[in-house]
């Protein structure tokens, strides 16, 4: 009987073994699962971390830029505006000063001869303004702006010593003649500005040789006048 149950006991015994096997199997494959299912999720986790610290340094990166072109722009605006400020007062300081020195020398390129209060056999009395020793026919111009008061032959009225001349009337009861002229170029009631052309120099009336004959004058006569160099160098003229 033993002989019997003995293939018995095999059979069941390799039945057994292969039911073990395929457990084991079984149980590694579902731990190989386990395992590769462990490392997907792995994989997708370092992947979705590595996308996020990419999108964050991307944002990052676009803020500093939009920081920087703010920065660049605000500067690029106050250096503007600074550089505007800067010409507007450079323009109110020129106004100012064209404003201040609003008077200027009759001629240009003179030589100063005669001067104010001087004596001498020229003249019945002293010396009544200053000569300015210039070519015959070099422009004169007025010292100041004002309105033609008096023109023409015999000192505009002055007498025949100043030859042609020309009286300009200007505020605060300032007056200036320009005398010996070789010809007038503007007439009575004639507004004129500082610097504009009035007349040619010359040699007319009691004159020794071409210079023009200035005055500042309290009135448009003859009598009132006072230094006209002092008068021009506290207006800021250089003479």
């Amino acid at each position: 009987m033993s002989k019997r149950v003995s293939p018995r006991l095999s059979r069941a015994s390799q039945l057994r073994k292969r039911a073990a096997v395929m457990a084991v199997g079984l149980g590694a494959s579902v731990a190989l699962g386990a395992g590769v299912a462990a490392a997907a999720d792995t994989t997708l986790t370092t992947a979705a971390s590595g996308t996020a610290a990419s999108a964050v340094q991307t944002q990052a990166a676009a803020q500093a830029k939009a920081a920087a072109d703010t920065a660049a722009k605000t500067k690029k605006a106050a250096e503007t505006a600074k550089k505007a400020a800067a010409q507007k007062a450079a323009a109110k300081k020129a106004a100012a000063k064209k404003s201040a020195v609003s008077w200027v020398d009759p001629v240009k390129k003179y030589k100063l001869s005669a001067s104010f209060n001087q004596a001498g056999g020229m003249w019945s009395h002293k010396h009544s303004g200053q000569d300015y020793a210039v070519p015959q026919g070099t422009e004169v111009v007025a010292a100041h702006g004002g309105t033609v008061v008096k023109t023409g032959g015999n000192g505009a009225g002055d007498g025949p010593a100043y030859g042609n001349a020309v009286v300009i009337k200007h505020g605060n009861g300032t007056y200036s003649q320009y005398a010996h002229l070789s010809r007038v170029d503007v007439r009575v009631g004639q507004v004129v500005s500082t610097g504009q052309h009035i007349a040619l120099s010359g040699n007319t009336g009691n004159s020794s040789g071409p210079h023009l004959h200035f005055e500042i004058r309290t009135t448009p006569n003859y009598g009132s006048a006072v230094d006209p160099v002092s008068f021009l160098r506290a207006k800021g003229v250089t003479v």
